[in-house]
This record gives structure tokens, C-alpha cells and sequence, in this order.
């Protein structure tokens, strides 16, 4: 990761990082059927998800900033955490990695500072994706009914949020919730 970072930087200026990584790996921690084990969460499901989500975004983040405060270049970095941080049923390894990146994104916001480098993060709801799109018809209709404004956001949605806080110079440390008021 250092590698591609330092190459990036002999290209130009860096400045600025959107760190847009996320896999899932559905499953409750536990379910008990007729008083024996039926399921759990595996270990490799949940370290999976935390390699990817969480790990990945430290990695990323820590090159980017490391550029940035070397070459003593204000800039943003923007991770992508997730409504699910607050916590979600069968999504106990998303939600704990997305409340991770929630809480690096607080916490790089104090230390970055500095360094004239911001953090911040967008939390979107469901957003109208392939793997949206994908589920079965049913399924979906009653993900939208559980949605306030009852449509999925759009990636344009996301993208015009990620814009804003890359113009705004003073929002720091903060994390967006993009989700027709949702809130899991």
C-alpha cells in the first residue's frame, strides 16, 4: 500500500482520498433451531469483512495520510462507513467494521488536523446498487417500504455529498448520514 501511495505521489500532489471499500458476509452470530446449534457466524466470514471494511481503510488511509502530511498538502480524506454502524441484524461484522471506520473518521479528524489534512465520512442508507438491484422483487419492495422517503438513494446522491465536504475546508471529523432518514 505504501508502494502505490509513493508511486502516486511521484505523479503529482495528493490530495485527497476516497475510501470507498466494502464486502458483506451475511449472518447471525447465532441461531438456535429447536434448542440446537443450526448456524453462526463464522470467524473467516468475520475476518473477512473486517480485512476488507476496516483494515483495508486504516491501510489506505495511514499511505494517504503519510503522502499528505510529508509533502505538507492539505486534503481530505473521505471514508465510506455505512447506516449500519449503529448496528444491523445478521450484519455483525459490517456493522462493527462501518462503526470502526465511523470512529477513524472522529479520530483522524483530531490528530490529521495538524497537518492541515481533514477527515471525514458519508454514511449512506440503501443507494440503488447492482446488489440492490439483484435481490428478489419482494424482497426489495419491502426494503423501499421501510425507507421514509420509500425510494433508494442514488449514487449522484452520494457523489454531490463526497463533493461538498471536499469543497467545504471546515468540516472535519464528522460523519454524514445520507439515508431518507432511515437509520437502522
Amino acid at each position: 500500500m505504501e508502494t502505490l501511495f509513493a508511486n502516486l505521489a511521484e505523479q503529482g500532489t495528493l490530495h485527497g482520498l476516497v475510501n470507498n471499500a466494502g464486502i458483506t458476509r451475511d449472518a447471525l452470530l447465532v441461531k438456535v433451531k429447536d434448542g440446537i446449534l443450526d448456524k453462526r457466524m463464522s470467524f473467516a466470514d468475520w475476518r473477512a469483512v473486517m480485512s476488507v471494511n476496516l483494515d483495508g481503510v486504516f491501510l489506505c488511509g495511514r499511505a494517504a495520510a503519510t503522502q499528505m502530511a510529508l509533502s505538507g498538502t492539505p486534503g481530505l480524506i473521505l471514508n465510506i462507513s455505512s447506516i449500519a454502524r449503529a448496528g444491523n441484524a445478521g450484519q455483525s461484522n459490517y456493522s462493527a467494521a462501518k462503526a470502526g471506520v465511523a470512529a477513524l473518521t472522529t479520530t483522524w479528524g483530531k490528530e490529521l488536523a495538524r497537518y492541515g489534512i481533514r477527515c471525514a465520512a458519508i454514511a449512506p442508507g440503501v443507494i440503488e446498487t447492482s446488489m440492490v438491484a439483484s435481490m428478489q422483487d419482494d424482497a426489495r419492495e419491502r426494503l423501499i417500504n421501510s425507507i421514509p422517503l420509500k425510494r433508494l438513494g442514488h449514487p449522484e446522491e452520494i457523489a454531490h455529498t463526497a463533493v461538498y465536504l471536499f469543497e467545504n475546508d471546515y468540516v472535519s471529523g464528522r460523519v454524514i448520514e445520507v439515508d431518507a432518514a432511515l437509520r437502522l
